[in-house]
């Protein structure tokens, strides 16, 4: 059984992470790009270094609540020995490129470089739906100051050898570069999710696919069960930014409409302690077995 975060818990986290963004959109404003990209740098560099230290001595391990009764003990248990202290390359990657999947909003990357290290030499193919929208016509946008496609970026360098591809329902992000080819999605209708995958560029199937589009459940849900069918088998599908609201409904979900129809894959939701993020900082595995 997970323990969520208390009410005050949720909110003195959010009002750090709140004074946070503040002050570093104040500083990239004033600041030359190149003197704030320096900055930053430095920080992000202390930060990890700083946690690496820290993880010598202490540990911090996500919380695991198997959701479905095909999931494996040796499975739930390789996720339970993660030190979500312990900062990765993948982490420095993606803080690089401007994805905040790791170290300060997000930990995630912790979770990636275990289960996706042992992959990184290998031809995969990794999609990742949300690009990161500028637009605030669109919910759960960045922003002026987001970075599109950043995360996209981080997996092209973490595996050297991939193709890459993303989606997003904002035209304007769309982009294509080397590696890295991206289409159009609205994740709350089913029929757009099906012709996005009749694409010729998409018809092989992915080895890692990652929800981080509309962070609601019904578009959790839509995109889920219309793109389940796309994992090879090995990958790993990865739902980001659940919170704790939407446990119930995912219990019930995988219980209900998805158990039945893929036996033999493992449903596991992990809840990330962070100082920073005590909202958003969790997210849903599901492995396809070999």
């Amino acid at each position: 059984m997970l323990l969520w975060y208390s009410r005050e818990e949720r909110g003195v986290g959010g009002r750090i992470q709140s004074m946070i963004q503040l002050i570093g959109r104040g500083l990239r404003r004033v600041l030359p790009p190149k003197t704030y990209k320096a900055l930053i740098t430095c920080w992000r560099y202390r930060l990890y270094w700083q946690q690496q230290v820290a993880s010598r001595f202490t540990q911090q391990k996500p919380d695991v609540d198997i959701l479905s009764p095909s999931s494996s003990s040796e499975f739930g248990k390789a996720l339970t020995r993660i030190n979500l202290l312990a900062p990765t390359p993948l982490c420095l990657l993606m803080h690089w490129h401007g994805s905040d999947k790791s170290l300060f909003r997000h930990n995630y990357t912790t979770i990636y470089d275990a289960l996706l290290s042992k992959w990184r030499r290998r031809p995969l193919r990794v999609f990742e739906l949300g690009l990161g929208s500028n637009s605030s016509q669109f919910a759960f946008n960045m922003w002026a100051h987001g970075i599109p496609g950043a995360s996209l970026r981080g997996w092209r360098e973490y595996f050297p050898h991939a193709s890459i591809f993303g989606a997003d329902i904002d035209h304007d992000a769309l982009f294509q570069d080397d590696r890295i080819r991206t289409f159009y999605c609205d994740q709350l209708d089913p029929k757009v999710i099906r012709n996005m995958w009749t694409e010729p560029d998409l018809h092989e199937g992915m080895d890692l696919i990652i929800d981080d589009g509309l962070h609601t459940f019904a578009g959790n849900f839509t995109f889920l069960t219309e793109s389940l069918a796309h994992l090879r088998p090995g990958g790993f599908f990865v739902v980001e930014d659940i919170t704790a609201d939407a446990v119930p409904e995912w219990r019930n979900a995988i219980s209900v409409d998805f158990a039945a129809k893929f036996p033999r894959h493992e449903f596991i939701l992990l809840r990330l302690p962070n100082r920073y993020n005590c909202q958003d900082n969790n997210l849903l595995i599901v492995h396809r077995p070999s």
